[in-house]
C-alpha cells in the first residue's frame, strides 16, 4: 500500500506525468514509479483523492487534495501519487453546491466510487441506508482498486467469433448455477465465478454455445425490499468492475482474475461469453436513493433530469435514467465495451432496455442515437456480438425498428406470440408462421441476416419454463410486494392445475408442452435463447419476478438432470442438430426476404394446400427443401385439444420416404432420436396427437461436419 512518506515525494516528474498528473486516461492508472488519476466534474469546486490500507477503514491512510489549478484541466480533476502499486484501495470526495433545485448534488461527506475504477472492495459493514443520510459514510461505503492490467496470463486466450447461426445463447446467473448445496461445487466456491468453470462439462454435454450472464458488473445487493437480496444484478454502480460477490477470492484483485479465469475456460471449452450490461440506470435510485459515485460525481452530466431538475427522468423504471448521450456518458459507455473485450475477452453484449440508449438528454427519442453507433461502428468491437432489448419502462418498443447494422434484437413478439398459440388462443396461427421463419413481418424490411431475431421464450424475467405450463397466475408473495410486482401478462396454462401435480396425465401434457417450446425454438430461423434450468423443468414455484430471491427459489438444483434426464436428452438432440446449420448464406449477409424468396416451401393444413389461416385454426404444416443438403422436412404443428390426421406432400425419387425424428407426443426415448437414426414412416398421412409438434424429414444426405466456405 502506498505510504504518507511515499506521497509526500509527488514533487518530481516520472516519465512526461508531473506531480499533478494527466487528463487520461481518466481512472487510474499505473505508470512507472506509481498511479496516475484522472475524474471529470464539471460543476466540482474541489475534488481529494483518498487512499485506504483496508475496505472498511474508517478513517484513510493518506488524503491527497487535487490542485485546483494545476490539477485541473478543462473539467479533469487530475493528479500522479508515487509509490501507487497494484491492489490500492482509493475513494474521491467531491466538493461542490448541494442544490437539487439546480440538478447539483455534491455532498463531501460521501466517499465515491472512480466511474473509471478496474475493481471494488465491499467493506463486510457496507450501508446503502448510510449512502443515502448526510451523514459521513467513510467506513461503510464500498471503495474503487487500482489495477494493473498487464500482469494477467492469458496463454494465448482469444474471442471466439462463432457464427450467430451456430450460436446457442444460454442464460445464466453465476451465482444460482453453482449456489445450491448440492451442487457438488466446494462451499467456498458455490455461486462464484470459479464454481461456474467446475460446472464446464455440463454446458458442453448439453451442447450450448454461449453463456449470456446476468449482470457481473459491480452492483449493489441492498438495492431491494428489506431483508431481501438484490439477486438479479440489475442495479449497476460500477461499469468497468467485475461483481466482489461473484468471487471466492475476496483480495481486492481476486475478482478481476478469477473472472478472467472463467473466460479462459470457457473459450478452451469452445464456449462464448456474453454480459447483460444495464447502461440504462444505476443502483443510486431516485432524488432519495444513496450517492455513491456518478451523482456525488457530476449529476447533471450523468443522469437525465426532468424539468424540475431536483427529480430524475425514469424511463428504466428503477428510479433513474443513465444520460447515454451526454458526450462524457457516453465515451463513459463505449470505454467499458472496449473495456470488457479487449482487457476481459468478452465476445460480446446484451444491452438491458437498450431503447433508453436512444434518448437524449431530455428524454426524448433520437433518430440516430450517437452512443448507439459509436459502438457499433467502433473498429475494436467488429466482430462482436451486440444485443439489442429493443424497448424500455415508459413504452418505448423498437423491435424491428432499432437503429444500426449489426444489432441483434430479443425478439419478445416471438416470445409471447409463441406462448399464445401453444396455449391454444385464437387469431395466432399466422403469427406463429411468421416467427419460426424469421419473423419477417418484423425484421424483413431491413434487408437483414435471419439471424437479427433472437428467439426465446423464456428468460430470466417471467416464469421458467416448467412454471409457464404449471401456473395460470403469478405467485410473487415472497417478494414482500403483495404479489403487485411482476408482469400479469404471462400467456400461461397450468394444463389443469395449479403448481406442482402428482396427476400423470397432467405432468405428461406439461412434459409436452415444454418439448413443444424447445423445438419451435431451436428449429426456428434466428438465434435461439434458452434460461438456465428449463432443460430439466426448474421451477420458481410461479414466482416471475425473483429478482430478491437469492435462495432455492432460484438456484438451480441440481437433482434435476437425473429427475428429468429425458428431457435433457430432448435438449441436447435439438442443440446438436441446430449446431449442423450451414453458415455460408449468414457470412454472404443474404438477407432473410431473399433467403425465404429463393426457398422451396409451403404451407398445409390437414389437406395438402390448404393452410387455415382463420382465426380459429389452430394447426398448421411446413414442408420445405434444404438444397444444400438434398433434404426435406415436414413440421406438424396442432395446439389443437384433439388429434388430428395430416396428409403428407409427396417426395421426389431419391429421397426415399418420410422419416420421423420428432414427436413431442410420444414417450421417451421415442418422442426424439438421433437425426441419423430417424424411423421410417410409410403412410400417406399422419396423425398428429392433441398439443404436439411432428418434424418428419427425408433424404438424410448430411455429412458429418458441415465445413465453412472458402
Amino acid at each position: 500500500m502506498t505510504t504518507l512518506e511515499d506521497i509526500n515525494l509527488a514533487g518530481h516528474m516520472v516519465e512526461g506525468v508531473g506531480h499533478c498528473g494527466s487528463t487520461y486516461p481518466l481512472g487510474a492508472t499505473l505508470v512507472p514509479g506509481g498511479a496516475n488519476f484522472s475524474i471529470f466534474s464539471r460543476e466540482a469546486s474541489g475534488v481529494e483523492l483518498l487512499l485506504f490500507d483496508r475496505a472498511d477503514d474508517r478513517t484513510p491512510a493518506a488524503v491527497i487534495p487535487i490542485d485546483p489549478v494545476d490539477g485541473r484541466t478543462y473539467h479533469y480533476w487530475h493528479t500522479f501519487v508515487p509509490g501507487v502499486r497494484d491492489g490500492q484501495i482509493y475513494g474521491f470526495r467531491v466538493d461542490g453546491p448541494f442544490d437539487p433545485g439546480r440538478g447539483l448534488r455534491f455532498d463531501r461527506s460521501k466517499l465515491l466510487l472512480d466511474p473509471y475504477g478496474r475493481a471494488v472492495v465491499v467493506p463486510e459493514r457496507y450501508s446503502r441506508k448510510a449512502a443515502a443520510s448526510r451523514m459521513n459514510n467513510t467506513a461503510t461505503a464500498m471503495k474503487s482498486v487500482v489495477v494493473g492490467l498487464g500482469t494477467y496470463d492469458w496463454e494465448g486466450d482469444v474471442a471466439l467469433k462463432r457464427p450467430s447461426s451456430r450460436t446457442i445463447i444460454y442464460e445464466l446467473h453465476v451465482r444460482g448455477f453453482t449456489r445450491h448445496p448440492n451442487s457438488g461445487v466446494s462451499k467456498e466456491r458455490r455461486g462464484t465465478y470459479a464454481g461456474l468453470i467446475e460446472k464446464i462439462p455440463y454446458l458442453q454435454d448439453l451442447g450450448i454455445t454461449a453463456i449470456e450472464l446476468l449482470p457481473v458488473f459491480q452492483f449493489d445487493a441492498q438495492d431491494c425490499p428489506p431483508g431481501l437480496t438484490n439477486y438479479w444484478g440489475y442495479s449497476p454502480i460500477s461499469f468497468f468492475a467485475p461483481h466482489q460477490g461473484y468471487s471466492s477470492r475476496q483480495d481486492p484483485l481476486g475478482p478481476l482474475n478469477e473472472f478472467r479465469d472463467m473466460v479462459k475456460a470457457l473459450h478452451r471449452a469452445g464456449i462464448e461469453v456474453i454480459l447483460d450490461v444495464v447502461f440504462n440506470h444505476t443502483s443510486e435510485g431516485n432524488q432519495d436513493g444513496p450517492t455513491q459515485c456518478f451523482r456525488g460525481v457530476d449529476n447533471t452530466a450523468y443522469y437525465v433530469l426532468e424539468a424540475d431538475l431536483s427529480r430524475y427522468a425514469n424511463f428504466s423504471g428503477t428510479g433513474n435514467t443513465l444520460n447515454a448521450n451526454h458526450p462524457i456518458v457516453r465515451r463513459m459507455i463505449v470505454d467499458s465495451i472496449r473495456y470488457w473485450a479487449q482487457e476481459m475477452h468478452v465476445d460480446g453484449f446484451r444491452f438491458d432496455l437498450a431503447s433508453i440508449l436512444a434518448r437524449d438528454s431530455s428524454g426524448h427519442v433520437m433518430a440516430n442515437p450517437p452512443v448507439l453507433w459509436d459502438i457499433e461502428t467502433d473498429p475494436v468491437l467488429a466482430g462482436t456480438k451486440i444485443i439489442a432489448e429493443a424497448w424500455d419502462a415508459a413504452g418505448l418498443y423498437q423491435v424491428g425498428s432499432f437503429v444500426g447494422d449489426s444489432w441483434k434484437e430479443w425478439n419478445g413478439r416471438f416470445r409471447d406470440d409463441v406462448r399464445s398459440f401453444f396455449r391454444g388462443d385464437n387469431r395466432t396461427v399466422t403469427k406463429v408462421a411468421d416467427r419460426f421463419l424469421g419473423s419477417p413481418e418484423i425484421f424483413a424490411h431491413e434487408e437483414r441476416e435471419a439471424e437479427q431475431s433472437v428467439n426465446f421464450v423464456t428468460c430470466h424475467d417471467g416464469f421458467t419454463l416448467n412454471d409457464l405450463v404449471s401456473y395460470n397466475h403469478k405467485h410473487n408473495e415472497e417478494n414482500r410486494e403483495g404479489n403487485r410486482d411482476g408482469c400479469d401478462d404471462n400467456r400461461s396454462w397450468n394444463c389443469g392445475v395449479e403448481g406442482p401435480s402428482d396427476d400423470p396425465s397432467v405432468e405428461k401434457l406439461r412434459s409436452r408442452q415444454v418439448k413443444n417450446f424447445l423445438t419451435f425454438t431451436m428449429l426456428s430461423l434466428g438465434v435461439p435463447m434458452i434460461v438456465m434450468g428449463d432443460e430439466v423443468r426448474r421451477t420458481q414455484n410461479g414466482n416471475n419476478n425473483a429478482y430478491c430471491q437469492d435462495n432455492q427459489i432460484s438456484w438451480f438444483d441440481w437433482t434435476l438432470p437425473d429427475k428429468h434426464a429425458d428431457l435433457f436428452r430432448f435438449t441436447k438432440l435439438l442443440i446438436a442438430r441446430r449446431l449442423l446449420r450451414d453458415v455460408r448464406q449468414e457470412w454472404q449477409r443474404v438477407p432473410l426476404n431473399r433467403r425465404l424468396l429463393e426457398a422451396t416451401k409451403a404451407w398445409h393444413g390437414v389437406k395438402l394446400g390448404q393452410p387455415d389461416w382463420g382465426d380459429a385454426s389452430h394447426s398448421l404444416v411446413l414442408a420445405a427443401e434444404l438444397p444444400e443438403h438434398k433434404q426435406r422436412f415436414c413440421l406438424i404443428l396442432n395446439a389443437y385439444w384433439e388429434p388430428l390426421d395430416f396428409e403428407l406432400p409427396p417426395l421426389s425419387a431419391g429421397l426415399g420416404g418420410w422419416r420421423v425424428w420428432i414427436d413431442t407426443s410420444l414417450e421417451p426415448p421415442g418422442e426424439i432420436v438421433e437425426w441419423r437414426a430417424a424411423r421410417p414412416f410409410s403412410g400417406e398421412s399422419y396423425r398428429a396427437s392433441p398439443r404436439s409438434m411432428v418434424v418428419l424429414i427425408a433424404g438424410l444426405d448430411l455429412p458429418d461436419e458441415l465445413d465453412a466456405p472458402g
